[in-house]
């Protein structure tokens, strides 16, 4: 971008779904960074034009692998180019759970009874719900039937007791944790980088009942104009120094395989990316959810935390 000599204005939105909301309801930014698995929800409104990857000069660097996430491509248009990714993982005080946790990594901690009022959890009914279909044994989490949620609700109300809040700001997540309040959660990978940081003796696992994870990635919008510039904005952020320093200041992975000679081995062995087409090969990444079984799920997760 460095051709235009100024930033670029940005608008947040504090969830995907706020996010298509407001554009379906007639916000028109130019191009728009959304969590994958909300890809349809853009690409049925109507919202968006096609995005010409031979415009993108980093683009063969992409990792193969992420190219059809979220299936961005109908009738052979392309409306989703995937940038980075983010581990939805368990992570744990290593001083305060048992060692069997240590040893084999299970989301079952989160509904472990010995750490009532000392566990916490991302308020999100999908993620929720996905992580409890996990540990309950199905294999397909993002299309339970009714049969199966009735199945789960026991172990949704039994985290809730447990719980000692659910959160929506990381920075409560990290000073509980901190303090020793909070000995496992759900979490991202910033959180575990902050941990580190600060010297408290944490472990961001790969849970032995499946590793789950988000991407994410640009959109342009249908009445976009000014297309040089935003394919400017999408390509330097696609580029692996972006990529680089993402990792290196936040631990979210990114899809330029390039990146990872950016930065030192022993540091993309901490952030643990050292064979990084494997690790995209085994993670869990979390899909669009057809909208009727997201309501059941809304709906399932709403009751639960009502007591209903």
């Amino acid at each position: 971008m460095a051709e235009y000599d100024e930033m670029p204005d940005y608008s947040f939105f504090a969830s995907d779904a706020e996010g298509v909301t407001k554009v379906l309801a007639g916000f028109k930014p130019d191009a728009m960074h959304p969590g994958g698995d909300y890809i349809h929800r853009f690409i049925d409104g109507g919202v968006l034009q096609p995005i010409d990857t031979d415009r993108l000069s980093n683009w063969p660097d992409i990792a193969p692998i992420s190219h059809n996430l979220g299936q961005p491509v109908v009738d052979g248009k392309r409306y989703f180019v995937p940038d980075g990714f983010g581990a939805s993982s368990l992570i744990y005080r290593t001083d305060l759970v048992d060692p069997s946790y240590v040893d084999e990594s299970s989301w079952s901690i989160l509904y472990d009874d010995r750490y009532a009022g000392r566990l916490a959890f991302y308020d999100s009914d999908r993620s929720a719900v996905v992580v409890a279909a996990l540990v309950h044994g199905f294999d397909n989490p993002f299309s339970l039937t009714d049969a199966q949620l009735a199945e789960l609700r026991p172990l949704l109300e039994k985290q809730r007791d447990l719980a000692k809040f659910y959160w929506t700001d990381i920075t409560q997540l990290e000073q509980a944790m901190a303090q020793g309040e909070v000995v496992a959660s759900y979490a991202w990978n910033q959180s575990y980088q902050m941990l580190l940081s600060e010297g408290v003796p944490v472990k961001y696992v790969a849970p032995k009942e499946g590793n789950l994870a988000f991407f994410e990635g640009w959109m342009i919008h249908k009445d976009a104009t000014d297309l040089d510039r935003i394919y400017a904005f999408i390509d330097a952020f696609l580029a692996p120094e972006s990529g680089a320093w993402l990792m290196d200041n936040y631990g979210y992975g990114t899809f330029n395989l390039k990146s990872y000679d950016l930065l030192p081995p022993e540091r993309i062995a901490e952030l643990g990316y050292s064979n990084i087409e494997a690790y995209l090969e085994t993670v869990i990444f979390f899909s669009n959810l057809d909208p009727a079984v997201e309501a059941k799920y809304e709906e399932l997760y709403t009751e639960v935390l009502a007591g209903a």
